[in-house]
């Protein structure tokens, strides 16, 4: 099938190289020329596991394409993806002038049939917007051409995108046209040969669908750290308490990992334009609001741990951080726990030096010329001489570290693991003072 998508980021890339690998013919349309000859070049602009060999592979074979010429790829495509950012604006809700003005490039080149879908996340109504942009630019052109939109929000975990997509758990059609429904059938019909994930449902449901997902996940990380901060108080061992309720099968064991709070492209922004869609309805979404105040505190926690346990005279010393990305297998910082501890750090007075195994590049531009703050090339250069260590992404090479050889690098002795690696009685036995998120007696993290 022929297939163009507006967007070469994130989701526009995976989406661009899975649909590829199963046979179609692609075309990545995007306005940003410097990002387009990368991609040409076989320079990949992301991270994420597999990418770069699944898109090299398929445009040796022809099958994916990368061009910033609207008019070529709309001549091209039965299928026309858009798949741009939708940036949070100043009160939360989701820019959607990206998503209209591919709608209107659309319009302004579309000569033939063809099913506009909206891959990027938006509000519900959006899919209403670009319709209309649609119709209104191609009647200003006097063109009378029939057209589709369709709803296919992504369910895409970063680090893990490319497995997500060739067996996803659901793929969510959001179409008022059986016939549209066919043809996405067909158009995923090869990741969905063994069990039919396909869900079609109206267009405004599946809208919502997508921050319903996101924003239940958000939840969970929220409710766990919730726990946590009373588990600390009360000494109990939220670990422990995480296994018990995750036994329960009607809760499970997924996004209940306490933590430093969540972060990324996803969470913060969807359930932010959540509770701007919820009040532009007279509706007041009061636990949204509490998961979004809940995750700006949790992301301070660490932050107030090293704080008292230095009486708060954190000015000329130096912390060591291991983890920058939000999560592992990403070189994604948005919104990351990470920027938020090393900004309150540096405003303390404190230096840091930091590592992560695939981030680097990116904490570069982040902290571009910011004083105060340093990239280390591995994770004992990082704590070596520094008063304290931070892990704050639970990468792999993380889990299992020298603790003898920590001891002996660290000025001072001390851990604060805001993810939970380590059993806190081992960490003890090689005389390390650990602290870690709502584990231990209260007076251990008083």
């Amino acid at each position: 099938m022929r297939v163009t998508i507006f967007g070469s980021g994130y989701v526009g890339l995976v989406t661009g190289a899975c649909l590829a690998d199963a046979g179609n013919h692609v075309v990545c349309v995007d306005v940003d020329a410097a990002k387009i000859e990368r991609l040409k070049r076989g320079d990949i602009p992301i991270h994420e596991p597999g990418l770069d060999a699944l898109i090299k592979r398929n445009a040796e074979a022809g099958r994916i394409e990368f061009t910033t010429d609207a008019a070529k790829g709309i001549e091209h495509g039965l299928f026309q993806l858009i798949a741009v950012g939708t940036p949070p604006g100043e009160d939360g809700s989701a820019d959607l002038r990206y998503v209209l003005a591919v709608a209107r490039t659309i319009g302004t080149h579309l000569n033939r049939y063809a099913i506009v879908i909206t891959k990027s996340t938006v509000p519900v109504g959006t899919a209403d917007k670009v319709r209309a942009e649609l119709t209104r630019t191609l009647s200003e052109r006097g063109a009378k051409v029939e057209f589709d939109v369709v709803s296919n929000p992504e369910f895409l975990k970063e680090g893990a995108a490319i497995t997500d997509f060739m067996k996803p758990d659901r793929v969510v059609i959001g179409t008022d046209n059986p016939r549209t429904t066919e043809l996405m059938r067909a158009l995923y019909e090869p990741f969905t040969r063994n069990h039919d994930r396909l869900i079609v449902m109206d267009i405004r449901s599946s809208e919502l669908t997508k921050y319903a997902a996101n924003s239940m996940l958000a939840t969970k990380i929220s409710f766990m750290n919730e726990l946590a901060g009373i588990a600390e108080r009360v000494g109990a061992d939220i670990e422990k308490v995480r296994i018990g309720i995750g036994s329960d099968p009607r809760i499970g064991y997924s996004f209940i990992y306490p933590g430093t709070g969540y972060g990324g492209s996803c969470f913060p922004k969807d359930v932010q334009a959540l509770i701007r869609s919820a009040r532009e309805v007279n509706h007041e979404p009061r636990i949204l609001e509490a998961v979004e105040e809940v995750n700006a505190r949790q992301k301070e926690v660490l932050f107030h741990k090293i704080g008292r346990h230095f009486s708060g005279e954190l000015k000329g010393r130096v912390f060591a951080l291991w983890g920058l990305a939000f999560k592992p297998n990403t070189d994604d910082m948005r919104e990351a726990p990470s920027v938020a501890l090393i900004e309150l750090l540096i405003k303390a007075g404190a230096r840091v030096v930091a590592y992560d195994p695939i981030a680097g590049a990116e904490a570069q531009r982040v902290f571009a010329g910011r004083a105060g703050f340093t990239l280390a090339r591995s994770a004992y250069e990082a704590v070596d001489k520094a008063d304290a260590l931070a892990i704050v992404t639970e990468w792999q090479e993380f889990r299992s570290p020298d603790f003898e050889r920590l001891r002996q690098l660290l000025k001072q002795p001390v851990v604060f693991d805001g993810r939970n690696l380590y059993d806190p009685g081992m960490v003890a036995r090689f005389g390390l003072t650990y602290y870690a998120i709502g584990r231990g007696t209260p007076a251990a993290h008083a």
